[in-house]
């Protein structure tokens, strides 16, 4: 157990450990933005944005022990890896935008229409198509 408390300690094992969540939490929760738009369950809208907002929001804690974690890791790799490595740090410099823009329209979708509630379908919607692309 001490062991896996160790590995927490560094950057590298981290991002590893949370680099699922930006991609698969969004999925699941594109998912469930489908299914309650599709059968029109208001109450299902929220948990959905939830997730989306959730899982688009932990881009940033995965590119942050990303970016710390580079150095150890670029000195254990051979050429090949090296150029995964560098695709896979330019995809993430590229894309961690996206999932910020993603996070701030989910959580907009959740908080606007407090105050006006015919806003949450169009921008469930919104959330959907932008998390889709």
């Amino acid at each position: 157990m001490n062991h896996f408390f160790q590995h927490l300690s560094q950057p590298e094992y981290v991002h590893v450990l949370i680099n699922p969540i930006p991609v698969y939490g969004l999925a699941v929760g594109i998912i469930a933005l489908i299914v309650a738009l599709f059968f029109r369950v208001r109450g299902a809208l929220v948990p959905a944005l939830v997730a989306v907002a959730f899982s688009a929001t932990m881009a940033w804690p995965v590119y942050s022990y990303g970016e710390k974690g580079y150095d150890r890791v670029y000195s254990m790799v051979n050429t090949e890896g090296d150029a995964w490595l560098n695709t896979h740090m330019h995809r993430a410099e590229k894309l961690i935008y996206v999932f910020y823009a993603l996070a701030v329209l989910a959580v907009a979708a959740i908080i606007l229409p407090i105050k006006w509630p015919h806003s949450l379908v169009p921008l469930a919607i919104s959330t959907l198509i932008f998390g889709l692309a």
